[in-house]
């Protein structure tokens, strides 16, 4: 009976039940739940008792799949980036293992059968053991060859390279981006096609459909995967690589940029730099890149080791949450350049000495300085875009350049069918995320060195003891070209569900009856809608992405209930006003947007429907 169990138990997780007897029959209908002994000792002892007990290990022939009966569990329909909630709700039994097999279920055979995907993470706690049953659903479901990052660690940005660099038919993504993590928060999972894109609405709705009827679930007896070394486990023709999670980064990275030019200002003497990688997923990436090939200063990586909880902290670089470089950056004596990302490492916030940019404004300048500093867009951007509640000012740089431009929901999707029909270049969300269609996810490493190319490029010609040209110098000067698009976003996170709910249901009552020509306060309303995009390429049409009031001077007030987080809600105001003349750009955010920001707490009658007397985090 022992062997027996160990069998088993390369393929059932226990936890909720521990202490009980079983037969095997009752473990076969137990299900996948969080493991209690560490993979290794399992690992260890299943192979001792794989001459007596059957247990397939590596070099057999063919693999046993067994069909695992399970039922439908409610609330598994994800969101803008995936399938997120907390911890303990993944570890309940079959919670993940029912969602992986729908997402089979959802799938063309073509799209997995003896194909090759990829997996990885942002290093949170359970990717590892997530991964592990992953990887048994996968080869379950005659998936060919797993690709999987050096201890479960691949950014997002780094899978999206890997799909398209190893040819991969899709990816799965472990990661609740800037969302905590640890025992007690968040987790979450997302699929990726072979583009390297998150997977279109029309597979999400599959699988969430899949996931009300789904009846068995399909695991291949194979032991844990060592996850701990490079290197290739095959069992019949199903094979596991593990791969070294920043080498195909790096070399596309080292494609896109001028790494020389770079170089040369990280290792001036009179140029200060910092990256703060909030104890995530970017840790694994900093050191070899800013360090080891670009010559940054080791002590220049702040937080620079990858730790489950984050070392505590909240992976999302902005004013809030990365104050530790912000305290840095606002010193007199500070670096003169700062940048953080985020948990999975697709979110960036850039900093000078003193000076926060806007993520608006960092997708704008990067667009309008694109086609001089970086090697990749040599010929020009073939077009731009942002999602809607992004400042316009991408907008006024796209019509100077003569692009393209297109306006869409939040969400990197749809940026990526813009990207696949060649019609779509450089593009970012007031979110923090920026990037490009050298892969099809924001990333946060990429608007770094985006941000670095620009400035070497106007530094080349420095020589020791000229003063150099600052990050808010390029900002002032976009400002003086385009005119200032004023932005700030107001977060009110995790509020009860329902009140957001009435909240955005009374603004879209407000805007079902709203004129053009209607007074608000000292503002003109030009119109008021709840946005909704029908997509160029291939004509799908999403609807109610976001309520918004714009007036006459091109001011706008937007607001939304986010999608990315994993309890309660999120309500998010985004506020905006232009100003073309340079003798007001210099005044605060916060007051040049009071008017708004006033009119827009008591049009949506926000603390009447939330309670919330101020918001979680302002940038």
């Amino acid at each position: 009976m022992a062997s027996t169990y160990a069998r088993f138990d390369t393929v059932f997780l226990f936890s909720r039940f521990s202490g009980a007897k079983y037969s095997p029959s009752s473990l076969l209908s137990s299900g996948f739940q969080l493991r209690t002994k560490p993979a290794s000792s399992r690992l260890q002892s299943i192979v001792a008792l794989s001459s007596s007990s059957g247990a397939v290990v590596a070099g057999t022939d063919s693999i046993e799949v067994k069909s695992l009966p399970t039922k439908p569990i409610e609330g598994q329909k994800t969101g803008t980036s995936g399938l997120r909630k907390k911890v303990k709700v993944f570890m309940e039994e079959n919670y993940l293992a029912n969602w992986i097999q729908a997402l089979f279920n959802s799938l063309p055979l073509e799209d997995y059968k003896n194909a090759t995907l990829v997996l990885g993470g942002d290093g949170r706690y359970f990717n590892k053991e997530a991964s592990q049953i992953i990887i048994k659903i996968a080869a379950g479901n005659g998936v060919g060859t797993i690709l999987v990052g050096k201890e479960g660690i691949l950014s997002t940005p780094a899978v999206s390279a890997v799909i398209r660099k190893r040819k991969a038919n899709g990816g799965f993504i472990m990661s609740a981006s800037h969302n905590p993590g640890g025992p007690e928060y968040d987790w979450g999972i997302k699929f990726n096609y072979s583009s390297g894109q998150p997977a279109p609405e029309s597979i999400t709705d599959k699988i969430y459909g899949n996931t009300l009827s789904i009846s068995e679930i399909k695991v291949a007896e194979i032991p844990d995967i060592d996850l701990s070394q490079v290197g290739v486990t095959k069992y019949g023709s199903f094979s596991v690589e593990v791969i070294d999670p920043v080498s195909d980064y790096l070399e596309l990275m080292e494609d896109v940029f001028d790494f020389d030019l770079i170089r040369g200002l990280l290792s001036r003497p009179d140029f200060g730099f910092m990256f703060d990688a909030m104890h995530a997923v970017t840790g694994a990436y900093a050191k070899p890149i800013f360090v080891d090939n670009l010559g940054a200063k080791p002590d220049s990586i702040s937080n620079g080791v990858p730790l489950e909880d984050f070392g505590h902290g909240h992976p999302d670089p902005n004013l809030t949450y990365a104050k530790d470089l912000v305290d840095v950056m606002y010193r007199d004596d500070g670096p003169d350049f700062g940048a953080a990302s985020d948990g999975d490492g697709d979110r960036n916030m850039v900093l000078g000495n003193k000076f926060f940019v806007t993520p608006s404004d960092s997708v704008a300048i990067i667009a309008a300085n694109a086609q001089e500093a970086i090697p990749y867009f040599r010929a020009g951007p073939k077009g731009l875009a942002r999602s809607m509640p992004t400042s316009g000012a991408l907008d006024r740089v796209a019509e100077k350049l003569k692009l393209p431009f297109f306006e869409v929901p939040t969400g990197w999707k749809f940026f990526g069918n813009l990207m696949d029909a060649g019609k779509l270049s450089i593009c970012g969300e007031e979110s923090f995320g920026t990037g490009s269609d050298h892969i099809r996810e924001k990333d946060g490493i990429w608007a770094v060195l985006a941000w670095l190319s620009i400035l070497a490029h106007r530094n080349k010609d420095k020589k020791a003891g000229d003063k150099l040209v600052s990050v808010a110098d390029v900002v002032k000067e976009y400002w003086a070209t385009y005119g200032r698009n004023f932005f700030s976003r107001y977060d009110y996170e995790e509020c009860e569900s329902e009140g957001a709910n009435k909240m955005i249901e009374n603004l879209r009552d407000i805007v079902s009856k709203s004129k053009a020509g209607e007074s608000y306060g000292n503002y003109v309303l030009q119109f008021a809608d709840d946005f909704s995009y029908t997509d160029p390429v291939d004509g799908s049409v999403v609807s109610k992405q976001g309520v918004r009031f714009v007036f006459t001077d091109g001011s706008r007030i937007i607001f939304r209930l986010s999608g990315t987080g994993s309890a309660g809600a999120t309500v998010r105001i985004y506020i905006e006003q232009f100003e073309p003349d340079v003798s007001k750009h210099d005044v605060d955010a916060q007051i040049a947007l009071k008017p708004l920001i006033d009119l827009a707490l008591s049009v949506s009658k926000l603390k009447d429907f939330t309670g919330r007397e101020k918001p979680t985090v302002i940038t």
